[in-house]
């Protein structure tokens, strides 16, 4: 494995391919132990892990308690609705409650784009060793999702060896509302790092155009891109068309509430026009896995029947690679050399 350099993890667009090599080669590792009773590792024993979620979660939040506890961290969660942030206390101020308190690691989700990176930022500046881990921040990023999508599809392709390598010249379709989702945006940095072909799939309501162009340079603040050369990207409005020749499908959730902004005509339009079903994936083929970061809302994204389908739904395999992803990022962060 090669050296971590990374003091924070806000964004895969900052990943190499020796990064992403080096977590999945330690979630492979982590997914083939028996963890059962009271049975845990000790690589983090006498760190703290502090989960700061400013909006709900229940796969990402369990899964990184879970992973934390796994590598035997101590563990504390915040819980907004029983905090000072209804005193008027910033997020900041909270953070520094937890890093007075002893954190090593903050996962911190939150609703508005560049919170994690502004806490990092200021504990930077403020010289106190302390790691952030992005947990979700509005439409930005959300690396741990993309990682563990990433590695669900690498075993998938190779079981034996689950490495970036898998995915080379692999054609994966993501359909949905990708402008709305920071899912969609990991999982593009994560994918054509690794030398995948992206179509990604939606109503031009729900997918710009321009995000065809979305890896052609780093984001604002980032010098360079450490991929040298990516899969590329392309947009299709036909779903039909995308499956043709596709080796995946993810497909993502489409937010209700985005349905008030007009920005659809119906619920059951969408799921004619978009929604995965086994009738549509006659289109590729070939059988091939279908993907879901869930929470699914059944009969829109997709229909029951695929969701049930364990042949080719990979959706509870993404919830079980969470946690063994989530430990490999808590143990690159808090069992660095930076924090000796």
């Amino acid at each position: 494995m090669s050296k971590w350099n990374h003091r924070h993890i806000l964004d895969l667009s900052a990943f190499s391919l020796e990064d992403y090599t080096s977590v999945l080669e330690l979630a492979n590792r982590f997914k083939s132990m028996p963890f059962t009773g009271a049975r845990k590792l000790p690589a983090l024993q006498g760190r703290l892990v502090a989960t700061l979620f400013f909006e709900p979660s229940t796969r990402t939040r369990s899964s990184f308690e879970l992973a934390a506890k796994r590598l035997s961290a101590d563990v504390q969660s915040f819980s907004p609705k029983n905090s000072s942030l209804n005193k008027g206390e910033s997020p900041l101020d909270t953070a520094l409650t937890y890093v007075a308190m002893g954190a090593d690691v903050l996962i911190v989700r939150h609703s508005s784009t560049g919170v994690p990176g502004q806490l990092a930022r200021s504990f930077e500046h403020r010289e106190k060793k302390i790691a952030i881990l992005n947990g979700g921040d509005g439409l930005h990023s959300h690396p741990s999702q993309g990682l563990l999508d990433l590695f669900t599809l690498a075993k998938f392709f190779n079981p034996k060896n689950p490495l970036p390598k898998a995915l080379k010249g692999k054609k994966i379709v993501i359909v949905g509302d990708i402008l709305h989702s920071r899912v969609a945006r990991s999982n593009i940095w994560a994918l054509t790092a690794c030398g995948a072909d992206l179509v990604l799939c939606g109503p031009p309501s729900l997918l710009p155009e321009q995000f065809s162009n979305f890896v052609d340079k780093p984001p604002t603040g980032q010098k360079f891109d450490p991929i040298k050369q990516r899969g590329s990207i392309s947009i299709s409005r036909s779903l039909d068309d995308a499956l043709k020749g596709a080796d995946a499908v993810m497909t993502l959730r489409l937010q209700k509430e985005r349905m008030s902004e007009n920005l659809l005509t119906s619920l059951d339009r969408y799921h004619i026009d978009y929604g995965i079903t086994h009738e549509r994936l006659k289109c590729c083929e070939k059988q091939i896995p279908v993907l879901h970061p869930g929470p699914v809302n059944r009969g829109i994204e997709m229909s029951g029947a695929i969701l049930d389908d364990q042949s080719i739904c990979l959706v509870e395999e993404q919830v079980c690679n969470g946690i063994p992803i989530r430990m490999a990022l808590l143990y690159l962060l808090a069992a660095s050399e930076s924090f000796e």
